[in-house]
């Protein structure tokens, strides 16, 4: 119960509740997503990013679809 009240109180603080509602979290959540799309591309974990991986993988299943093709 403690920690839903600071919660709700920390909620409170964020101002616009009146004019904008719920909506006043949006730009949180565009700071969010844009620092995850930052992340993905920029931050090597081993040797790749998410992005080498996602396009060895996509490279991947079309070599293998015109391999099937071919067949």
């Amino acid at each position: 119960m403690l920690v839903s009240k600071r919660v709700k109180r920390l909620l409170q603080l964020v101002p616009g509740k009146r004019r904008f509602g719920v909506y006043r979290f949006l730009p949180f959540f565009f700071l969010l997503g844009g620092a995850m799309e930052w992340f993905m591309i920029n931050v090597r974990i081993g040797k790749e990013t998410f992005y080498d991986v996602y396009r060895r993988k996509r490279s991947e299943r079309q070599y293998e679809a015109r391999m099937e093709k071919s067949e």
